[in-house]
C-alpha cells in the first residue's frame, strides 16, 4: 500500500513529484473569488503571490472535486503543483470540514498514479485535520492490479503493465514528533490498509474468491494478528442444523462457511458483534437474475468484507473492546441440488422458512448467522449486507440505510457515520409490514410486500435476533461497489464501505460512550 510519513520539511523544500495545496471558494464579500486555503503560503510565495490569479486564469473555481495541474516555479523543489478544490470557505473559525480534506485528498492522491512521492499541503488546523488527509489520500490511491499483466502474459500478477498507485504521501503541516499525531497516522494507515484489504476481497472475480478461499484468507489474518478464527464447513453446518447457509450454499461446486473472528482485550468490559452477508457470487439461484444483472454479482460479499476489515482492525488498534466478526459465506448457485422457490428451510434458530425467491438470499445465510452471534449475549449486534435493490431505489448508490430495533441505537450510527464522511440514513420498521410474511405452510416466508422491501428484509432479520440484545442493520447495497467513473477518495469497484463506521463504533464502545 502506500506509505505515509509526516514530514518535517517545508513545501518549498520538500523533494517530492508533486505539491498539492488546497484552494476554495470563496463567500460573502470574496464571493466568485478563488482562496488559496491554509498551508498553501510557501507555494504561493513562490508564484510571487500570484497563485489565485493564475490558478484563476487556468479555470479554477475551488469547487469539490476540481484538480488544477500547473507547473512549479523556481523556488519549489516539486516540479508540479496540484491545486485541490475543498468547495467553500468555511464560514465557522476558519475549519475546514473534514470530509472536504479528504475528498480533495483523495482525488489529488488518484491523479498521481504513477508517482513516487507526493507533498500533502493542504489545511491542517488539527489532529482530525491530517487524519482527515491522510485518510483521503492512502484511500485515493488504490488500485486493483491483481490480474493486470499488460503485453506480458508470463508476467507475475501487478507486474507489467499495471498502473501502480502514488508510492509515498508526504503529510506537511503535521506534527511529526507529537504522540496525537503519530497516533492519528498510524490509525489511518491500518484502517486503510484494511479497508483496501477489503477493497481487493471485492474486486477478486468469483472463481478464486468463494466461501472455502475467503475462509482461508480470513484464518490467515487472524493468525497474524492474534485473532481467534473458528471455520465451519459444509459438514460441520449441516450436523449444526445450520439450514440458511446449507439451504443457500447446496447448489453450488464450492460449499457454505460459517466463520468466526473472535478478537478479545483483557480488560474489555463490552462485547459488539458484526455479522456479515458473504455471498461469494449471487446468481440468483433458480430464481435467476435477468440479463445485465449478473456481471458484478462477485459484490454480494461486501458486508463480509467490511466485518472482516472491522475485526482486524480493532485488534490492530488494540481497541479495549472485543469484536466477533460472523461472516456468512456461500455461493447462490442454480443447479439440480440447488434450492428451489416453495422449498421451506429448518433454520439454525429453530424457525421454518418457506423460500418464495432464491435470489432474496442474503437474508437466509445472516438469519443464521445472526441467531448464532445471539447465543453468545453481546452487548450489541451490527450486521452488514448488500441486501436489497429496493433500498438503492430509494437512498440511491452513495448512501446506505440503517434499521434497527433500538432507535437510540439507530441514531447512534447514523450519527457516527456522519462524523466519519459515510452516507447514510435511518430508515423504519414498519410493524405492518410483517405480515406480509406470514405464510401458510412455515414459520415465516423469505418475502414479503414489493413496496418497502428494504424494510421487508430487516423486518425478517429482525426475527432472528436474540431478545434484549440491540440490534442494527446497515443495508450497503448502494454504496459498497461504485460502477462509475472514481471520484474523490471512492475508486470503481469495492469501495470498502462501512468499515469505518464501524471502527468508530467499536472505539465508541470500547471509550464506553454507547452505554
Amino acid at each position: 500500500m502506500t506509505a505515509l510519513t509526516l514530514s518535517t520539511s517545508g513545501a518549498a523544500t520538500l523533494r517530492a513529484d508533486a505539491l498539492v495545496v488546497g484552494v476554495a471558494k470563496g463567500t460573502g464579500s470574496k464571493s466568485g473569488n478563488l482562496v488559496l486555503a491554509p498551508g498553501a503560503e510557501a507555494v504561493d510565495k513562490a508564484f510571487g503571490g500570484k497563485l489565485a490569479g493564475i490558478l484563476e486564469t487556468l479555470g479554477a473555481s475551488g469547487a469539490e472535486g476540481e484538480l488544477t495541474k500547473l507547473p512549479a516555479p523556481d523556488g519549489l523543489k516539486a516540479p508540479v503543483v496540484i491545486a485541490a478544490g475543498l468547495g467553500p470557505v468555511p464560514d465557522k473559525d476558519g475549519a475546514y470540514d473534514a470530509e472536504a480534506l479528504r475528498r480533495a485528498a483523495g482525488s489529488a492522491a488518484r491523479s498521481l498514479t504513477g508517482s513516487k512521492k507526493a507533498g500533502f499541503a493542504l489545511p491542517v488546523g488539527s489532529v482530525e485535520d491530517a487524519e482527515a488527509i491522510a485518510e483521503g489520500a492512502l484511500l485515493g490511491a488504490y488500485a486493483f492490479t491483481a490480474y493486470q499483466r499488460g503485453e506480458n502474459k508470463l508476467a507475475p500478477r501487478a507486474a507489467v503493465g499495471a498502473k501502480l498507485p502514488l508510492a509515498e504521501v508526504a503529510l506537511l503541516g503535521a506534527k511529526p514528533r507529537d504522540k496525537a499525531f503519530k497516533a492519528a497516522a498510524e490509525r489511518a494507515v491500518a484502517m486503510v490498509e484494511e479497508i483496501n484489504r477489503a477493497r481487493d476481497l471485492i474486486n477478486t472475480p468469483p472463481n478464486d474468491l468463494y466461501p472455502e478461499s475467503f475462509a482461508a484468507v480470513a484464518a490467515a489474518a487472524g493468525k497474524e494478528h492474534g485473532i481467534k478464527v473458528q471455520v465451519l464447513d459444509e459438514k460441520a453446518l449441516v450436523k449444526g442444523g445450520y439450514g440458511g447457509l446449507v439451504g443457500v450454499g447446496q447448489g453450488a461446486t464450492h460449499g457454505p462457511r460459517l466463520v468466526k473472528l473472535a478478537y478479545t482485550h483483557p480488560k474489555a468490559e463490552k462485547t459488539l458483534a458484526l455479522v456479515g452477508k458473504g455471498i461469494t457470487y449471487d446468481s440468483g439461484g433458480i430464481s435467476l437474475k435477468p440479463a445485465g444483472h449478473n456481471e458484478t454479482m462477485k459484490c454480494d460479499m461486501s458486508g463480509a468484507a467490511a466485518v472482516f476489515a472491522t475485526v482486524v482492525t480493532a485488534a490492530r488498534l488494540g481497541l479495549r473492546v472485543n469484536v466477533t466478526g460472523w461472516l456468512a459465506l456461500a455461493e447462490n448457485m442454480p443447479s439440480g441440488n440447488a434450492t428451489r422457490p416453495g422449498d421451506v428451510l429448518n433454520m439454525y434458530s429453530g424457525k421454518t422458512v418457506e423460500v418464495l425467491n432464491t435470489d432474496a438470499e442474503g437474508r437466509l445465510v445472516l438469519a443464521d448467522a445472526l441467531t448464532r452471534a445471539s447465543e453468545e449475549k453481546p452487548d450489541a449486534i451490527v450486521d452488514v449486507a448488500t441486501l436489497t435493490g429496493a433500498m438503492v431505489l430509494a437512498l440511491g448508490n452513495r448512501t446506505f440505510g440503517i434499521m434497527a430495533n433500538d432507535d437510540a441505537f439507530r441514531t447512534s450510527i447514523h450519527e457516527i457515520a456522519e462524523e466519519v464522511g459515510e452516507a447514510s440514513w435511518p430508515m423504519p420498521l414498519p410493524a405492518d409490514l410483517r405480515k406480509g410474511m406470514d405464510s401458510p405452510t412455515a414459520d415465516i416466508a423469505n418475502m414479503g410486500e414489493r413496496m418497502g422491501g428494504g424494510l421487508v428484509a430487516g423486518l425478517f432479520l429482525k426475527e432472528f435476533v436474540g431478545e434484549g440484545i440491540a440490534w442494527a442493520h446497515l443495508d450497503i447495497a448502494g454504496p459498497a461497489f461504485h460502477e462509475g467513473a472514481p471520484y474523490g477518495y471512492t475508486p470503481k469497484g469495492g469501495t470498502g464501505s462501512a468499515v469505518r463506521t464501524l471502527v468508530k463504533l467499536a472505539e465508541r464502545t470500547a471509550a464506553g460512550d454507547l452505554g
